[in-house]
């Protein structure tokens, strides 16, 4: 019984299997027959709407076509009218140049017939030029004849006459000329410069080869001069400079040509003084550290100059030659402090000009930039400061201005004249320099020569401290016109031969006395 069901059971199975496998197998023919349908049914509506895109881009195709024609066209139709335009306009000038060119032939023609008027005027000249050539031929052959003289005689007769009045004429329209301009000029450069010297209010302090020390006591000279003068002696020796100690109550006098030195000496000493400790080592510790703080107060001095005078954007190696030039003089002249004259005298010249007033204060500034170191270079030292200025990147004007101030190089711009005008004006003016009896007598007696070696005068004088020469001719060999020329003359001698401050003014004098006496 059991093996019956249990075949009974694994029959039931085996057609379970069989008919679930038919079923299966139905079943997936049907859905592959139903996807086929709905892919051929996609495929249809894909066909039918890519046919209704195509339409509408064929006619969206057409109708941008037809917009484009449409827009060529039209501009096809504006070119047509620019070229009517267009050639219209070129018809007219057409017609313009033609009526043009009929004029000009029109003109040719006149001119021609002009040019034969003036070739038949020319020759009718000609004609009459040989005609009066053979007639002045005649005459002057019969001048001859009547005078003894001959051509050449005659005419060296007429051009010396025609010459001497016309120098005379010359000489005279001269004077007039000249006098009436240098008379403005005079009036106007006198208004000027006086203006600046009035608005110029600088002090000036001469400079002396001596300074003197005070001491606290007449104990300390023992203790400067030290034990068997070892004291004064490396004092001397650091700086340079020579002390000397008298019967002068509490004082020591520093002698010595420089003033560099001679401040570097005081304040070593007073820095000695203070400090009570004065001994060959410390002089020479306290000398260096003196020499280290002083040229920080040279490059202080420089800069304050600067800024006093209103200049800006100077080298700082230019700033402390400025500083240096504190302890420079000439002719007992403080160096720094005529610069700064200078510039100023300069600033205001060129503001009554109309001129560019910080440039002619920077040139007034620098002009004697080169007397810091004209004792370390040889040459002029209006040269050697237009090198330095050159070397620092200063403008063209400026280095002109600086070389040409003493006429080392000719003057060439309004900044260099007015910069050689501050420069006399600052040395010129009463109590600025000290100079030689002997130069100075010397140069009064070459002005006096000079004004004698011409011809026609008779004594000169040299007054005004050299400022003037005052000339006086014979009335018998010069005349009044002549008396111009001769005053120019004796002018530029004076100015080739002799060097002066400032300018020197020529007086020529001529005048005819007549004497009688009553009996």
């Amino acid at each position: 019984m059991g093996a019956l069901e249990a075949t009974i059971i694994i029959g039931v199975l085996i057609v379970g299997l069989v008919i679930g496998y038919i079923i299966h197998k139905t079943v997936g023919v049907k859905r592959l027959n139903d996807a086929q349908e709905l892919s051929k049914r996609i495929i249809e509506e894909a066909r039918k709407e890519a046919l209704a895109q195509k339409k509408e881009i064929l006619i969206q195709g057409k109708d941008e076509a037809i917009e484009h024609k449409r827009l060529v066209q039209q501009e096809l139709k504006e070119l047509e009218r620019e070229l009517k335009t267009k050639d219209k306009k070129l018809q007219d000038q057409s017609e313009k140049l033609e009526e043009k060119f009929e004029k000009i032939t029109q003109k040719e023609q006149e001119v021609l017939g002009v040019e034969k008027d003036l070739t038949r005027k020319e020759r009718k000249i000609t004609e009459l030029e040989e005609t009066l050539n053979l007639k002045i031929n005649e005459q002057e052959k019969r001048l001859q004849e009547v005078s003894g003289l001959t051509q050449e005689e005659a005419r060296s007769l007429i051009l010396q006459d025609v010459e001497g009045k016309t120098r005379h004429d010359a000489a005279r329209m001269m004077r007039l000329i000249e006098t009436e301009a240098k008379e403005i000029a005079d009036r106007k450069a006198k208004d000027i410069i006086a203006n600046a010297i009035q608005r110029y209010a600088g002090d000036y302090v001469g400079e002396q080869t001596v300074t003197a020390v005070t001491l606290p006591s007449e104990e300390m000279k023992g203790r400067i001069i030290g034990r068997e003068g070892r004291n004064i002696r490396a004092l001397e020796a650091a700086t340079g400079v020579d002390l000397i100690i008298d019967d002068t109550p509490e004082t020591v006098i520093l002698s010595a040509y420089s003033p560099l030195r001679r401040q570097v000496a005081k304040m070593a000493l007073e820095r000695l003084i203070q400090d009570g400790r004065i001994h060959p080592a410390r002089i020479e510790d306290i000398v260096k550290k003196v020499e280290q703080e002083l040229d920080v107060q040279i490059r202080e001095v420089g800069e304050q100059a600067t800024f006093d005078v209103g200049v800006h954007g100077i080298h700082p190696d230019i700033v402390r030659l400025l500083g240096q030039l504190r302890y420079r003089t000439s002719f007992s002249q403080n160096v720094l402090q005529h610069s700064l004259e200078v510039a100023s005298l300069c600033g205001m010249m060129a503001a009554e000009l109309g001129l560019d007033i910080k440039k002619a204060k920077r040139a007034g500034l620098l002009h004697d930039i080169g007397k810091a170191v004209d004792h370390e270079i040889e040459g002029p030292h209006a040269l050697i400061g237009a090198d330095i200025a050159k070397k620092y990147g200063e403008s063209k004007e400026i280095i002109h201005a600086i070389a040409a101030h003493h006429e080392d190089v000719p003057l060439k711009s309004t900044l260099s004249v007015l910069t050689q005008a501050a420069d006399c004006l600052s040395g010129a003016r009463p109590g600025a320099r000290k100079e030689l009896l002997e130069n100075y007598v010397k140069r009064l007696e070459d002005l006096e020569n000079i004004a004698v070696s011409f011809e026609g005068v008779s004594k000169a004088y040299a007054i005004q401290a050299g400022r003037e020469v005052r000339v006086m001719v014979n009335s018998d060999d010069v005349d009044d016109d002549s008396t111009y020329l001769l005053c120019k003359d004796i002018s530029d001698k004076i100015e080739k031969n002799l060097t002066y401050p400032g300018q020197i003014r020529v007086t020529v004098i001529r005048e005819r006395r007549a004497v009688g006496f009553a009996k």
